[in-house]
């Protein structure tokens, strides 16, 4: 369940980068006086061959690559903290007062844990997202320059 709501987040993510990429979208003005059917055949042609040389396809929904492992987050280190410290004062003080203490020790401590390992573990997806993020524009904003320079290349002026 984690893991397809962080996958959701995201091609969210990724879609508003998108959304800015399209946004800063090229002008294309024919300043050779080329007629707007051979605009569109030149607009085709630096199409196909930005897209080889970048590799990158603006048409194509953007996706995440696989996230990274333990998406999920985990719980019931609490639990297993009281019931090992419980077991713990037990053995060591040989009465219900001192289960009780071991118990709740240990369920602090184990949540304790559990806490720091769920934060680390977000902070590691927020880290993902980001690069996800960042390789899509890198790769949009290459493809744009590729674009723009062979219509430059065909005698039209991009902005």
């Amino acid at each position: 369940m984690k893991f397809s709501i962080t996958l959701g987040v995201v091609v969210v993510a990724l879609i508003g980068g998108a959304t800015s990429a399209i946004a800063n979208d090229l002008m294309i003005f024919p300043a050779n006086g080329q007629t707007s059917e051979q605009l569109e055949q030149d607009k085709y042609s630096c199409y196909g061959w930005a897209k080889g040389q970048t590799g990158f396809d603006p048409m194509v929904v953007p996706t995440a690559s696989t996230p990274p492992p333990s998406q999920q987050k985990k719980s019931g280190g609490a639990a297993r903290g009281a019931l090992g410290g419980a077991v713990s004062g037990v053995i060591i003080g040989d009465s219900r007062k001192s289960a009780r203490r071991g118990a709740a020790a240990g369920g602090l401590i184990g949540g304790m844990r559990q806490g720091s390992a769920n934060s680390a573990t977000e902070q590691k997806t927020r880290e993902w997202e980001q690069r996800e993020t960042d390789k899509y524009i890198n790769d949009r904003n290459q493809y744009n320059r590729a674009y723009g320079a062979c219509l430059e290349g065909k005698g039209y002026t991009v902005k």
